[in-house]
């Protein structure tokens, strides 16, 4: 049975360079990352050393907690160097590809001939189980339970996000064989965008299908979550991607370890924004021709720019990547900032510079952020006319730096992830990065709930 859902609450960041709708160039790394911080809630055992040889679905690290729990070499190639950080944490593997992309043989498996343990086994061994995400918290999913149920997004309305149709339409059948594989453990909800009727994921079985239509974050799966079936305490479900069920369906399909992507290339600095086909821990030092070789200081994010990851110049793809964006650092100084009313060059939510006289503009936008951290905002009807959630997101922000978990519980931890409030966060005045109290709110309950 189909929902509809209209989300009147939001933000569409109208930032330039959203990229064509074309695949420029598939890009074989010489040099790929596997890096434990990408995958939340392990604690990661290094499973080889340097000069190893390794194939695509090789063990590379394995979960202290669950042992079971593997991460697998994208590539196949030669394991060059473990690089350790303070206290020498790890924080990758550095793999030297060797462009034969030869795979484990995890052989071709029909779903309609597998029950839910011998889904969660073979996704197991194969280094694919991180593609789950447990919620609350964001975690890679536990494999001892099973979820009350599994949700995923087919669509993402962040900043220049990938079109998720021309990504995965043509691998419908991967997908297919993914979703019928994970309704083996529990049932699955997948949230489509109404405003894309003809999308090929419509047509999907063996899912309860649900329409959305509203600005960012409405594509969030957990804003869809909070729609669908809110999450309470003691609730456990699973989210994927469609990124995710692809990869599961090539597995199935092939018995093949292949977790290459189109990653689309975007933002005001990139160079003709476009896709790109490469695998998880590509150097963003391969990118180039899309950026230039210029000494302007430029951010280099693995996702978009309201929620992604700041991986440098120097930095490598990480394991969900979809999207890299590229933007100017703003460290210009700009006469009398934010006293000139007559700024047609920037962008504002409430009105106070005349472009919001030009609703259809977009803005070549950097990361400046026009003012310093001052105190919070007491009104938190400013923040939720921005979220289309049933929380208090400025009392849930308190709470967590407070370390309240009581009032953390009572004002909706369990529903949210960071990026469920990035749009607050851009158009919070007080410059307050809220993504990164709520993290550390949810490392607490992390720690305390354990």
């Amino acid at each position: 049975m189909s929902q509809n859902f209209v989300l009147k609450k939001g933000l569409d960041i109208p930032i330039t360079g959203a990229a064509s709708l074309n695949l420029a160039k598939t890009i074989f790394p010489d040099i790929v990352a596997v890096k434990p911080t990408d995958f939340k809630g392990i604690t990661p055992r290094l499973l080889v050393k340097e000069g190893d040889h390794v194939m695509c679905g090789s063990p590379v690290l394995a979960d202290k907690k669950n042992p079971d729990i593997l991460i697998t070499s994208p590539v196949s190639g030669t394991v060059k160097e473990i690089v350790r950080g303070d206290k020498r944490k790890l924080l990758a593997v550095l793999i030297q590809d060797d462009d034969l992309m030869e795979s484990v043989d995890f052989g071709k498996k029909n779903f309609k001939d597998l029950d839910a343990a011998q889904v969660k086994q073979i996704l197991l061994q194969s280094g694919l189980w991180p593609v789950l995400v447990q919620r609350p918290y964001g975690v890679v999913a536990d494999p001892a339970l099973t979820p009350d149920a599994i949700f995923v997004s087919a669509f993402n309305t962040a900043p220049l996000a990938p079109c998720s149709d021309f990504s995965y339409g043509n691998e419908f059948a991967n997908v297919q064989t993914g979703l019928n594989a994970l309704a083996k453990i529990a049932k699955v909800h997948v949230s489509l965008d109404a405003n894309r009727p003809d999308s090929p994921f419509a047509k999907l079985e063996n899912a309860e299908l649900h329409c959305f239509k509203g600005k960012h974050p409405a594509g969030n799966v957990g804003v869809q979550i909070s729609h669908i079936r809110p999450i309470r305490k003691g609730d456990v479900v699973w989210t994927v991607s469609l990124m995710g069920l692809a990869f599961i369906g090539r597995l199935l399909n092939t018995g093949r370890y292949d977790v290459s992507r189109k990653v689309a290339v975007t933002g005001p600095m990139a160079i003709e924004p476009c896709y790109i086909k490469t695998v998880p821990g590509a150097a963003i030092a391969n990118l180039a021709p899309y950026y230039g070789t210029g000494d302007e200081p430029l951010r280099f994010i693995d996702g978009d720019v309201l929620s992604g990851v700041n991986v440098g110049r120097d930095g490598y793809l990480g394991f969900f990547c979809e999207q890299v964006t590229i933007i100017r650092e703003g460290v210009d100084k700009e006469l009398l900032g934010w006293i000139r009313p007559i700024r047609f060059h920037q962008f504002s939510t409430d009105h106070s510079y005349f472009s919001w006289l030009m609703p259809g503009r977009k803005y070549d936008m950097d990361t400046n952020l026009h003012g310093g951290e001052r105190a919070f905002m007491m009104n938190d009807g400013y923040y939720a006319k921005f979220l289309p959630m049933d929380i208090y997101p400025i009392f849930l922000t308190k709470a967590c730096l407070a370390g309240d978990i009581e009032k953390m519980e009572k004002f909706g931890i369990y529903e949210v992830l960071p990026e469920d409030l990035a749009v607050c966060e851009f158009v919070d005045p007080s410059k307050t990065d809220i993504q990164d109290i709520i993290a550390k709110g949810i490392d607490l309950m992390l720690k305390e709930m354990a």
